[in-house]
């Protein structure tokens, strides 16, 4: 039995760290490189089973080298990998990742493979009645999505949608979801509100809660965080940790505040761990590998 089930795709993360991002044409000397798990699903997988959590993976694979490298990793953070597909005719996805080390901003190219060929015949949603929550993203094909969320819903789990990357989504998806929580740009992609500070995030969220959404989280970077649920909002500051590789915050926010609401805390609480979790894994190189264990972030649970 699973407290979480996490719908999303695994990718090898290819991190390389540099003085700057090369602009187009450029070719740079880069300092160090990485090798690890990533896409959004995995890390956020990665970030709850770390913190304690017992989490169902749900994704698909090739019979490859880095299909591989992921059971490995997954099987050694406890992750329950019985629900992954293996597939013969796709390879398991990729992402080439630029770092530059003295701001921990990147460039991401994803090449989703195996995930993009997922179907809704191939995910047993019976599944999510072991479950209490149902984390998913927008990197597994949209009609996946919408039926996942559709049966986690009907079981009674709480939603929480991590809406990246950015897509058109119809009035079906929001009425689903308990928790929305896009990154600014994601948020303006949906609202039309560009955000420079908590004011412009607050008229943002109001928004997104009028399409139907039930409770908004923007995560704003250096920035801070702004939850809404139409009655009571929540401005949150980022920590003062020094950023290495921004490569995977959100998703370690996203597992961090998942485990959290799954231990019952009020939501001051779950925010703040959220936002722990997501400072420390900025801290380190590569994206499901800097996901931190409880004593990292000072966490009773």
């Amino acid at each position: 039995m699973s407290d979480i089930t996490v719908l999303g795709i695994f990718v090898a993360d290819i991190s390389f760290s540099g003085n700057k991002l090369p602009s187009m044409g450029e070719t740079i000397l880069g300092d160090s490189y990485n090798v690890g798990p990533g896409g959004k699903g995995c890390n956020q997988a990665i970030a709850i089973s770390r913190l304690g959590g017992k989490v169902n993976f749900i994704s698909k694979l090739g019979d490859d080298e880095y299909g591989k490298l992921a059971i490995n990793k997954l099987k050694k953070d406890n992750i329950d990998t019985s629900n992954i597909i293996i597939s013969n005719k796709h390879k398991t996805g990729v992402a080439g990742i630029h770092v530059d080390k003295n701001t921990g901003k990147n460039a991401i190219t994803v090449v989703r493979g195996a995930p993009s060929s997922l179907t809704t015949k191939e995910i047993d949603t019976n599944l999510f009645k072991q479950s209490k929550i149902f984390l998913t993203q927008l990197e597994i094909p949209i009609q996946v999505t919408l039926h996942c969320l559709k049966a986690a819903k009907e079981y009674g789990l709480i939603n929480i949608l991590n809406p990246a990357p950015a897509c058109e989504l119809s009035n079906d998806f929001f009425k689903l979801v308990d928790y929305f929580t896009p990154n600014e740009t994601e948020a303006e992609f949906y609202t039309g509100v560009k955000i420079n500070n908590a004011n412009d995030a607050k008229v943002s969220a109001k928004k997104l809660i009028e399409m139907g959404i039930k409770k908004v989280i923007i995560t704003l970077g250096e920035k801070g965080l702004l939850y809404s649920d139409g009655k009571e909002e929540i401005y949150m500051k980022a920590t003062a940790d020094k950023a290495v590789d921004t490569t995977g915050a959100g998703d370690a926010f996203n597992g961090g505040f998942s485990f959290a609401l799954l231990k019952g805390k009020k939501i001051k609480e779950c925010l703040e761990i959220a936002n722990k979790v997501a400072g420390f894994s900025t801290t380190k190189l590569g994206a499901g590998d800097s996901m931190p264990i409880p004593k990292d972030i000072n966490l009773t649970v």
